[in-house]
């Protein structure tokens, strides 16, 4: 009994945490490394695959507690608990193929943690800088939701972004993804890779659309909420 106790008093606490304003700065962090470091390591062969999976189930996990709500936390829980399961079978000895299953379920997840982050960005009209970063961590979050989009259009249609990378189909291919997202996020558009699909434009053009909307929505919803507080 007394074991239980103290696991569920350490579930609390944690739940309680990233709840808390101060949790953005631990995503920062970790989005930091993901989308600007993780890439360079990866292209230079300094970073084993296992260490690179094992990053994103981070990301994952700590969405199962960024929510108070019952459902949510559930539907994070069942998420994860899918992710690690594909990501445990893809390196296991059946002779069958996970990727494609676990980037699918790795976009989904993507999408509530970008779900659960605006809740937490929005949740009070209090303005500090921690909200400024929640708000950056969101921006990065998008950027990773691009990145698991296009490969897993080259995963189903067998291409998806053209340029001077030979893909492999495999992680490795994650710091291509991420680039062509970020660029298309930022509509900075270097011309080095394109998309070579409809699917491909389209998502690009999505993230040329949020990147441009995205900022003026969270900077008029800051200012706006910084006014309101004044008044009252």
């Amino acid at each position: 009994m007394q074991a239980k106790a103290q696991l569920q008093n350490l579930i609390r606490h944690i739940n309680e945490y990233w709840l808390t304003d101060a949790s953005f700065v631990v995503l920062l962090v970790t989005l930091i490394f993901t989308v600007f470091f993780l890439p360079v390591l990866i292209e230079f062969g300094q970073m084993d695959v296992f260490f690179v999976n094992l990053v994103f189930l981070f990301l994952f996990f700590t969405g199962i507690w960024s929510s108070a709500n019952t459902f949510l936390m559930v539907l994070t829980s069942l998420l994860f608990v899918a992710q690690l399961v594909l990501r445990l079978l893809r390196f296991s000895s059946l002779p069958v193929e996970f990727y494609l299953a676990e980037r699918v379920v790795g976009l989904a997840n993507m999408m509530v943690f970008i779900f659960l982050n605006i809740r937490l960005l929005f949740r009070n009209d209090e303005i500090n800088l921690y909200r400024v970063i929640g708000a950056i961590n969101v921006y990065l979050l998008l950027a990773v939701l691009g990145a698991f989009a296009f490969e897993i259009v080259n995963l189903l249609l067998g291409d998806s972004i053209s340029g001077l990378h030979e893909f492999s189909g495999l992680d490795q291919d994650f710091s291509v993804y991420i680039y062509f997202s970020l660029v298309s996020l930022t509509t900075v558009g270097f011309g080095d890779y394109i998309p070579v699909n409809v699917v491909s434009k389209m998502i690009s053009v999505f993230l040329s659309a949020v990147g441009i909307l995205y900022p003026a929505i969270v900077i008029s919803k800051l200012v706006g909420s910084s006014v309101q507080r004044k008044q009252s």
